[in-house]
């Protein structure tokens, strides 16, 4: 009966939220498939004063008749200078210019990776977790949907970005938690002190936006998406992704944590609240403990070509904390371990509210 309910589920919700939807891809559609057939010329050259690699390239298209072109790669100055080699796959994109179709290569082919990638991490997904492994790839498809069919339609449109990104979480909490961890008294738990945690962090990501002066416009990509779509509110995509960004890691932390109380409560017989909270909350200050050295390692990992900057420059510390784009993701990386923090003292009061004997 229990899978039957979860298979019911998953068929709703493909129902009602996905195949409705549509989503329109980004782009004119010009862009080809290509395979580099031959390397004609490779030498170095002098560029702006500068030496970097040149290759004349022969690339085979991916087009019904097999086209053969021509292309010049790094005959303009470049930061990144790439070197092709026979059956390299790469994206070609096509323009026309004064002497008829130009082609420029834009990128590798790395679609063929990805889904291998993703066939593996699918079966062993399933191999080891089995149907709670299963159900919990069929709550990250549904998040996919909601985060690619309502929130990013939604935010191009100019809606409030706080509001989507509350309401989206709203959706996908419940959904992902009860397909993940299945329908009882842990997992509803979990979803209650996941939305108020998630309100939480809302609220203080609003506070200190808006006392740190933040614009959303300290990155490349926003100042480029603000002049494309200039309906665009750059400061509420910015705390609408802390908010999206917290979603991921409160799975985790509540249902842990509310396991720790249900564990206690049948095994260990305990029938007070109070003693609930108290023996739950050694176990959750350890887990709050590695949480934040886990953050601040993914932090670090995701964030060297920034930190290097930091190693590297000659304005005082005080002063590059300053600059829009560092205290940005200061103010990201915070507000988002005080909502996780807080997550594990209401997870295990509401569990230990909830488990003691009345």
């Amino acid at each position: 009966m229990y899978i039957f309910k979860k298979i019911f589920l998953v068929i709703f919700l493909l129902t009602v939220f996905i195949f409705p939807t549509s989503i329109k891809a980004i782009g004119d559609g010009s862009s080809i498939n290509a395979t580099v057939t031959q390397i004609i010329e490779e030498k170095e050259i002098e560029v702006m004063e500068s030496s970097q690699l040149y290759q004349k390239l022969e690339l085979e298209l991916s087009t019904s008749d097999h086209k053969k072109v021509i292309i010049e790669n790094g005959n303009q100055p470049m930061a990144n200078i790439i070197k092709y080699v026979v059956n390299d796959r790469v994206l070609v994109n096509v323009q026309t210019g004064p002497e008829g179709e130009e082609y420029v290569i834009i990128d590798f082919i790395r679609k063929d990776s990805l889904i291998l990638l993703s066939i593996i991490f699918i079966v062993l997904l399933v191999f080891i977790a089995k149907w709670k492994g299963l159900f919990s790839l069929f709550g990250m498809i549904f998040t996919f949907a909601v985060v690619f069919a309502f929130v990013l339609p939604r935010l191009l449109a100019g809606d409030n970005p706080v509001l989507i990104a509350v309401g989206a979480s709203l959706v996908i909490i419940p959904v992902s938690f009860y397909l993940a961890h299945g329908f009882n008294k842990k997992t509803t738990i979990a979803v209650i002190s996941s939305i108020i945690s998630l309100i939480i962090t809302a609220v203080f990501a609003s506070i200190f936006t808006q006392i740190g002066h933040l614009t959303g416009f300290s990155s490349e990509e926003a100042g480029m998406l603000s002049l494309d779509r200039g309906n665009l509110n750059m400061k509420g995509i910015l705390l609408a992704g802390i908010v999206i960004g917290v979603l991921g890691v409160l799975d985790d932390i509540t249902i842990s944590q509310a396991a720790i109380v249900d564990e206690l409560a049948n095994t260990a017989k305990l029938t007070k609240a109070k003693d609930l909270y108290n023996r739950s909350m050694v176990i959750g200050k350890d887990h709050i403990t590695s949480m934040v050295n886990t953050l601040v390692l993914a932090y670090a990992g995701a964030s060297l070509p920034l930190l290097l900057i930091f190693t590297n420059n000659p304005h005082p510390f005080s002063e590059i904390i300053n600059y829009e784009l560092i205290a940005e993701e200061i103010i990201r990386t915070l507000v988002g371990s005080i909502g996780l923090i807080l997550a594990v003292p209401i997870t295990t009061m509401i569990a230990a509210n909830w488990y003691r004997k009345k």
